[in-house]
């Protein structure tokens, strides 16, 4: 009597589907936030708190020198 084994076929069907979306994914935009108790300005992917408000963006680097299109 012949064994099949049937985890091959099951394995290369989840990579060939999981593969194709990773490339996909891109990094987070940086943005500029402007502090509300003295006007510094500085570049963070993230909110900084209630002290502070957006002031430009989205960037590419971390130094928000270089524009991102907006989708």
């Amino acid at each position: 009597m012949k064994r099949t084994i049937v985890l091959f076929p099951g394995l290369a069907l989840f990579l060939a589907l999981a593969t194709p979306a990773t490339p996909n994914a891109e990094p987070a935009p940086f943005f500029k936030w402007r502090s509300k108790a003295n006007g510094n300005l500085v570049c963070s992917q993230t909110p900084l708190g209630p002290g502070w408000e957006q002031a430009g963006g989205p960037y590419r680097d971390a130094r928000c020198g270089k524009r991102m299109p907006v989708k």
